[in-house]
């Protein structure tokens, strides 16, 4: 059963689902709290996963991001813009949301992240002991090798400045500046400049995700390029953590992430997934990922149950 739901982060409404599994109970279901990646939406495959870990017994909470889908932005701050560390507090005003409910177990809450915010949910499962089990799939791990892989060498000085002049007109009480997140054509300036990326947004957006916008503010991006959640690997222990890596992932390295993985403690576990980045979300990579994360909640949630 899916019910909308909504709840207040430091003064932003942030909205989405409330998926209870069937069967009783009594105590209180395990919840697993979800979020997508670099501004995507809830309705772009979110869904499809949180069906998958109900029909296993797991409850839910899907939201949007701050600022993107049907969640509002802070007051006094821009819709469109990415900040990882608001997001990975929202992830923690959502574990609080799921706390509150009376059908979730306060004690078996697990976190899952995708892209980007499978970075954000080991940076989360490291600051955040009331998270019991964490599952990040083709994660972002760093924003530097993220920045240097998506901008062409030549551009980044030319980056930098337009970061610095932004940064100017903000402060004047001027319009932030705004670019694609994606784009047909690779070599024009977009936040993710590959052709898978373009292809799975703006089919996604067509076919599920009417909400989604295909800009962000240009700080995003600068945010992005000091976002490093591998730093958090080593951390997280004793909270049991799985890394899904999809390894030809072209738009975060996919190999870059599974090296992140071995500086994890155990408890972990990796799984690799065929494809690249978007591959995870759709036919065999989906029945893949889904179990995987399926599975690591179960073994880990379940297993506490009263």
């Amino acid at each position: 059963m899916r019910e909308d739901i909504s709840f207040d982060a430091e003064g932003a409404t942030l909205r989405g689902w409330f998926y209870a599994p069937d069967g009783d109970a009594n105590g209180g279901h395990p919840c697993v709290v979800m979020a997508h990646g670099f501004s995507a939406v809830k309705e772009q495959h979110l869904d499809d996963y949180a069906e998958v870990f109900a029909a296993a017994g797991l409850a839910c909470v899907v939201f949007d991001n701050r600022g993107f889908g049907a969640s509002d932005a802070a007051p006094g701050k821009p819709r469109q813009e990415i900040d990882p560390w608001e997001q990975i507090r929202d992830y923690q005003h959502a574990i609080t949301y799921a706390q509150s409910r009376d059908d979730v177990d306060a004690d078996r809450i697990g976190a899952w992240g995708s892209s980007y915010s499978g970075g954000h949910v080991y940076v989360l499962g490291a600051i955040d002991r009331r998270v019991k089990a964490v599952s990040g799939q083709a994660p972002l791990v760093s924003g530097r090798r993220g920045f240097e892989s998506l901008v062409r060498i030549d551009a980044w000085g030319p980056t930098w400045e337009a970061f610095a002049a932004d940064r100017l007109e903000r402060a004047r009480g001027g319009e932030p500046a705004m670019m694609p997140v994606v784009t047909e054509d690779p070599t024009q300036p977009a936040a993710l400049p590959t052709p898978d990326s373009y292809e799975w947004f703006t089919r996604t957006a067509r076919d599920r995700a009417p909400s989604w916008r295909n800009e962000v503010t240009l700080r995003s991006v600068e945010l992005l390029q000091g976002y490093e959640p591998r730093a958090f690997l080593p951390l997280i222990s004793p909270t049991p953590v799985q890394m899904v890596v999809t390894p030809n992932d072209r738009l975060i390295a996919g190999e870059l992430a599974a090296a992140a993985y071995e500086t994890a403690v155990h408890p972990k576990k990796i799984v690799i997934a065929p494809g690249g980045h978007f591959d995870a979300y759709q036919g065999p990579g989906f029945e893949i990922t889904s179990a995987a994360a399926r599975d690591w909640f179960v073994e880990h949630l379940q297993a506490g149950k009263h």
